[in-house]
């Protein structure tokens, strides 16, 4: 008895057999070209409308608010009032400048700190390389807990400082593995070249692998400044000083109705400002900064991260 072997169904492309191709690298066909543009229609949907209504709620007057019973869909009656009093001095204004100040100088310490660590990592021949590496791992997966580290900024005097909203988070293991792996990837014979020149580490650091490495800069600077920029956490530990507070903390005590930012609560009191206003203009303010950046550093996302995850 003779068994039949099944031969792979093969597809005949002028005159000659073609090996069987995945499901998934098949055409797509029209059906599924339109699912997949209402799917992606319906995602940017889901994330424009929301900020279309907080922009148009902060742009509205008390009576278009108060006409359409709270959040406001259709413009109507456009008014800038609520970002000027919110950027004419005062609690909100005062905030943004901490913002800002905590984010640049902030981003600037992490990425000095995280690319010189990166780079050590990556020359598997220095001193302490493995136990550096591995101790740097093990803080992904254990930490001491909220309560030692707030004894330990205590301890140090760093409470009601500026300092306390960057040394306690300035380090991402994450993002000096992904700096570590990009650096590695990095032609050995271009250094070792570098070196017969005469070239130190710190020169070949700054003249060869950080221009080379410009996307994977971009993007982990993006990860820290949006981090910086976006905290709350610890201001709200280690600060008591309402005058220090960044601009998330005082936007959690608006949306809260805590307390109306200095200079605007006579306003809101005597109608001439809706608060619901004011809440969404600082929430505008937050998002605008990421939303200005993002598209630029966008270029770089790929690279810089899939790169520097392929080695490590």
């Amino acid at each position: 008895m003779t068994a039949v072997i099944d031969e792979p169904t093969t597809h005949k492309v002028r005159g000659w057999a073609a090996p069987p191709r995945p499901v998934w690298e098949e055409a797509p066909t029209r059906a599924g070209l339109a699912g997949k543009g209402i799917i992606l229609a319906l995602a940017c949907l889901a994330v424009v409308f929301p900020l279309w209504i907080v922009i148009v709620t902060s742009l509205s007057t008390r009576r278009t608010i108060d006409e359409a019973g709270g959040l406001v869909m259709v413009p109507k009656d456009i008014t800038f009032i609520a970002y000027q009093e919110l950027l004419s001095g005062g609690q909100v204004t005062r905030a943004a400048l901490v913002s800002i100040g905590v984010t640049l100088v902030g981003t600037l310490f992490s990425m000095t700190v995280s690319v010189l660590c990166a780079y050590g990592l990556s020359r598997t021949d220095s001193l302490g390389h493995r136990w550096i590496l591995m101790t740097l791992l093990a803080t992904m997966f254990f930490s001491a807990g909220l309560i030692p580290t707030y004894l330990l900024v205590q301890t140090l005097g760093l409470t009601d400082t500026y300092l306390a909203l960057i040394l306690p988070s300035a380090i991402s293991v994450f993002n000096i593995l992904v700096l570590r792996g990009f650096f590695m990837n990095i032609s050995q014979e271009l250094i070792d070249s570098a070196r017969i020149d005469g070239a130190g580490d710190f020169r070949i650091l700054w003249q060869i692998v950080m221009p080379l490495s410009r996307a994977v800069i971009a993007v982990i600077t993006l990860f820290y400044a949006v981090g910086y920029w976006s905290a709350w956490f610890n201001a709200s530990l280690y600060l008591n000083d309402q005058n220090m507070l960044p601009l998330q903390n005082v936007m959690i005590q608006l949306v809260q109705k805590q307390e109306a930012p200095v200079g605007l609560g006579q306003a809101i009191r005597t109608g001439q400002l809706s608060g619901l206003a004011v809440q969404m203009a600082v929430m505008v303010m937050a998002l605008l900064p990421v939303a200005v950046l993002s598209p630029f550093v966008q270029k770089h996302f790929k690279k810089g991260m899939l790169t520097g995850a392929v080695k490590g």
